[in-house]
């Protein structure tokens, strides 16, 4: 069983606050979700209510996973309180630390950061940078992986790095399964952009939702932009704009990410060579399948194949394997 810890600090935002224990819950039979605060009391909230936690810092010598979720910054305007500091000595070396949104600020201020990369919420990048330029500050991405330290955005990329720490802990399928029952998206890649002032369709533009699901069920022919827009009987231009408006990315890169998650469910869950799981996804060969597999995550199919093998052990045992 592995421990989760959610280090809930002053000012903390309770949608994060609950998205460990919504993830993570959900698989009872793999994880136990713990939430304690840094000085076993009750805390505040960045609402108009405190909360209290049945555990203190004393939990985070247990965790196999800690959980930082985000708070009021002004926490951290100097140097961290003393208690914050004391509980965050009480994580044992090697465990693995995920922050989301502002809680990479309590990581950055311990110096966990320095030299390495990481993420927050792109409205704060500015404040970041000029607080702590030894991080490897990327605004432009849903969350890093760095091993044993994952950073996040704002909201809801809490819930795709929680997402993402289950799928490298046990495979797609363990994941997708999660996603089903707290009706979310499967996946998204870390390196998709974070909707920075993302404009809004309006109400009374035609949804591209139902051309997705028919080319989602379609993935092993060979679509182009053009067949998506003449489903959605629209022109390429319109169609295109109203795509990129709706799921933030363009048509085009939307197949190839989509084909991708195929081909990675079919990596962890089968033994078919690379070049039928090519065919079966949609690219032409197995060399495009390579190519943009490690554009996409750093890795070739078989590399990713064993490391999601090797995963499925770590994990009984315990520990993270990182995805790259």
């Amino acid at each position: 069983m592995h421990r989760i810890v959610v280090l809930a600090l002053p000012g903390v935002y309770p949608f994060e606050l609950g998205i460990p224990k919504r993830i993570f819950g959900s698989l009872p039979e793999h994880y136990e979700v713990l939430t304690c605060t840094a000085d076993g009391r009750q805390v505040a909230t960045n609402a108009d209510f405190a909360l209290t936690v049945e555990h203190g810092p004393e939990a985070l010598e247990t965790a196999g996973t800690v959980v930082i979720p985000p708070f009021d910054v002004s926490l951290v305007t100097g140097e961290l309180p003393r208690e914050v500091t004391g509980a965050l000595a009480r994580i044992r070396q090697g465990t693995r630390v995920v922050s989301i949104c502002t809680g990479a600020f309590v990581l950055a201020a311990a110096g966990l950061l320095d030299g390495r990369p990481a993420t927050t919420h792109w409205a704060l990048t500015e404040e970041f940078r000029s607080r702590y330029p030894a991080v490897r500050l990327d605004q432009d991405v849903l969350f890093v992986d760095d091993g044993d330290l994952l950073t996040s955005a704002g909201a809801a990329s809490g819930v795709d790095v929680c997402l993402h720490v289950v799928r490298r802990d046990h495979g797609s399928g363990v994941a997708n399964r999660v996603a089903r029952l707290c009706v979310v998206p499967p996946w998204r890649d870390g390196g998709q952009a974070q909707y920075i002032e993302q404009p809004v369709p309006s109400a009374a533009a035609s949804s591209t939702s139902a051309t997705r699901q028919w080319a989602l069920a379609r993935l092993h022919l060979p679509l182009t932009q053009s067949d998506l827009a003449k489903h959605a009987r629209m022109s390429l231009r319109t169609f295109a704009r109203r795509f990129r408006d709706e799921a933030g990315v363009s048509p085009g890169r939307w197949l190839i990410q989509q084909r991708l998650v195929r081909a990675r469910e079919l990596l962890e869950t089968s033994d078919l060579p690379v070049d039928e799981i090519a065919a079966r996804v949609g690219f032409a060969t197995g060399t495009s399948l390579r190519q943009h597999l490690r554009g996409a995550i750093g890795v070739s199919p078989l590399a990713y194949r064993r490391t999601f093998s090797a995963s499925a052990s770590a994990s009984q045992a315990g520990r993270a394997v990182p995805v790259h």
